[in-house]
Order: C-alpha cells, then structure tokens, then sequence
C-alpha cells in the first residue's frame, strides 16, 4: 500500500526529510559542539545526495526526448512525452504527437487509441479519428473523451486525446497508433507508429503531501544554514578563546620563569 501511493521521487523526498530531522535532533541534543557540526554537515551530505538522485530520476526522461527527437523533426513539431499522472476528479490530457520526417511530402493520417485496465490483460478499442471524425468506441469514456490533437486536417501529427472527470479506474495503460500514408508522385508509403503511456491517477490529498513535502525540504535547509553558521561562530569564539588562554599561560610561564631565574641569580 506504501508503494502504491508514493513514487520513488516522493520516497527520496520522504528519506532526505527524514536524515534530516534525524541528524538536526541529534545536534539539538549534543552537547559537544564539534559533534553538533558533524551532525548538521552529515545532514547536508545526505540531503544533497539525496537530492541530486531524485532530480535525476524525475527528469531524465524529461530532458531525453526534447534532445534527441526534436534533432529529428522538422519545422515547429516537436514529439515529447505525454504526462501520466492524473489527478481524479479533473481533467486530464494524453499526449501523443507523430511528427512527419518529410513536411514536403503530402499526407494523410489517422489515430487509434487502445487501453487496458491495470486489472487487465488485453488492449481494447478507445478512440478513433479519421478524415476529421472522431469515434469514441469504449463505453467506459462516453461523453467523457474528446480529440486535443490537429485541427481540420487529414494530416495530423498531433493525435493527443483529452479525458473529463478521470477516475480512478481511469489507471492503466494507454496505447497511440498513427497509420500515416506518404503520397509521393508516383506511388504511395505507409507507415505505422505506436506510443504507449501508462496513466496514474492520484487524488488531490497526495498534491497536497508533495507541496508540504517541498515546504519541509526548504524550512530544513534554512534550519541547516543557521545551524551551520551557528556552529561556525560558536568553534571560531571558542578558538580565539583557546588562544587566548594559551597565550595568557605562556606569559604567566615566561614570568615564572624569569622569577625563578632572578632569585637563583640573587642567591649566587
């Protein structure tokens, strides 16, 4: 049940707020001002490695297909992933966008969709848009689909379709085909393209979480600012301190000892 309503991004989140209420609690509690800065510096350590594995798990395969499909099109299409977390209750827009290589060439193009329930094993008909007429098929999404993609052509790149008041039984995956036909001069290409999308949806308690989850995050960080800036001031003080002491019992044993000579120099 805990795994099924956090993602691994949320479970590094939750651990590095965790190591760092544990490590600034240990410092709060040491009395030794050299063991509270091990435990803060430890905390900054963790977080920051922590940190860093969640950034690039959460955008990894953001960033990768804006670098390496968008090399590939042409003119303003750009093919880029389809969210897949739904919230329940709203609104929600799969995406699935099929640039054509060659924008020269005239085209034609239809779209199908296929889903399939996380309870079930096989894809069933969900959508289908052709020569600018959609079809809604599964019963499951009547008056509840509409088409976002292309407008008034029959050479569509943009095949994404848009979801109302998505439930829970919404969750599952997603399947996008494109059957486009090239018209050259003198004979005709067909290709096919599939994208798959698995779609989860989440209710607005678990939003909510992440937004305390990020306001935590950032409050520990500035705890950790002050508590290193008060560590730093308190080894600095009690250094000067340690020299200060140093000093005043070098003086006292240099007078001592210029004493003692005196009175050996008097005895003689």
């Amino acid at each position: 049940m805990f795994v099924s309503v956090f993602s691994l991004p949320q479970l590094l989140r939750i651990t590095a707020s965790c190591c760092c209420v544990v490590s600034v609690a240990v410092s709060e509690f040491s009395s030794r001002i050299l063991w509270r800065l091990a435990a803060v510096l430890t905390c900054f350590c963790l977080y920051v490695c922590l940190f860093q594995v969640f950034f690039f798990t959460s955008n990894l395969f953001v960033l990768r297909p804006l670098g390496s499909v968008a090399t590939l099109c042409r003119g303003a299409c750009v093919e880029v992933d389809s969210d897949t977390e739904a919230v329940a209750n709203e609104g929600f827009k799969l995406g699935c966008i099929s640039c054509k290589m060659r924008g020269e060439v005239p085209a034609t193009a239809s779209v199908n969709w296929y889903f399939m329930a996380s309870d079930e094993t096989e894809f069933s008909h969900l959508y289908s848009y052709e020569d600018v007429t959609g079809n809604i098929i599964d019963p499951r999404f009547d008056e509840r689909l509409f088409w976002n993609g292309s407008k008034n052509t029959k050479d569509l790149q943009d095949g994404s379709i848009f979801i109302l008041n998505v439930t829970y039984n919404d969750t599952g995956t997603y399947r996008c085909t494109f059957s486009r036909v090239l018209m050259y001069t003198n004979y005709e290409f067909e290709t096919n393209t599939n994208k798959t999308i698995k779609m989860n949806v989440v209710g607005m308690a678990s939003i909510l979480s992440e937004v305390m989850m990020y306001v935590s995050i950032i409050g520990l960080q500035l705890w950790l600012v002050v508590e290193m800036i008060y560590c730093y001031r308190k080894i600095s003080a009690a250094g000067e301190e340690a020299l200060r002491e140093s000093a005043a019992e070098y003086l006292a044993i240099a007078s001592e000892s210029k004493d003692n000579c005196a009175g050996v120099q008097a005895a003689e």
